[in-house]
């Protein structure tokens, strides 16, 4: 009686290695099947992202660059239309200031007294004076607020007075006759000490100020500004204390008046 033989398991293993042997002589260069193996000499793709970044920055930092050429260059553009839009406008125009003189002051008072016991000082001051107002321009008429006078000697305050608002038109002037400027003051002893000085010269007398300040616009045709504020601002004016009732005549021959514009951003006047 013969005896069954069962193969084992075994062959069939070796059964599959044999066919990858065979396979792999067939085909000597087909990899083997490693992709359960780790190589650390493989390039992970995360490790690529910061060439990309670097792309981007520079990308971003070049588009800024520009923007900063174009804007200073637009700048720069409007910059020059506007100098030779102001240059073809003062050719046209001419545009000057409006001018002020002093021709005459008179002055009726300027009293300074102390008291017995010089713990206070009194200042009391009267002036008449005339001011002439001119627009040398042919193509602009001056309008005019109130203005506020103001007059000082050595920076101490004499006293002030108005001057009511008005229109100047093209080359042309007015004169107000008969401003009166006056004050009533207690001075510290600083204004007291740089004023009495002057008060008891001979000769030369009192260096006088006078300040006027208002707001203006210019009219051009049917086009017209907003308001300015201006000062005018004469110097060189000198005078004696009046001894009596009658008025001293203050020499106006070396007065001169600036004419600034004061314009007010924010807080700030410039």
């Amino acid at each position: 009686m013969s005896d069954k033989v069962f193969p084992s398991s075994k062959p069939a293993a070796n059964g599959t290695a044999a066919n990858t042997t065979a396979a792999a002589a067939i085909n000597p260069t087909a990899p083997a099947n490693k992709s359960h193996l780790y190589n650390p000499t493989s390039s992970f793709p995360y490790r690529s992202q910061p060439h990309n970044r670097r792309r981007r920055t520079r990308s971003g930092g070049s588009i800024c660059c520009r923007c900063c050429f174009w804007s200073l260059l637009i700048l720069l553009f409007l910059i020059l239309l506007a100098a030779i839009a102001g240059a073809a406008f003062y050719i046209m125009y001419h545009p000057h200031r409006p001018a002020f003189s002093i021709p005459s002051l008179r002055i009726h008072r300027l009293n300074l007294t102390t008291s017995a016991d010089s713990a206070t000082s009194h200042l009391s001051t009267l002036l008449n004076l005339t001011i002439i107002s001119k627009n040398p321009n042919s193509h602009f008429t001056f309008f005019y607020d109130s203005f506020t006078i103001s007059s000082f000697s050595n920076d101490v305050f004499l006293g002030n007075g108005t001057l009511p608002a008005y229109s100047l038109s093209k080359k042309n002037e007015t004169s107000f006759r008969n401003v009166v400027i006056s004050g009533s003051n207690d001075l510290d002893t600083d204004s007291v000490n740089a004023l009495r000085s002057d008060l008891k010269k001979k000769s030369g007398g009192v260096t006088l100020k006078i300040q006027l300040d208002t707001k203006a616009k210019v009219q051009m045709g049917g086009l017209k500004t907003k308001k300015v504020g201006i000062r005018v601002t004469c110097e060189g004016i000198k005078g004696t204390v009046p001894k009596g009732k009658s008025p001293t005549v203050a020499v106006t021959t070396s007065s001169k008046c600036e004419v600034d514009l004061r314009i007010k951003i924010w807080k700030f006047t410039f």
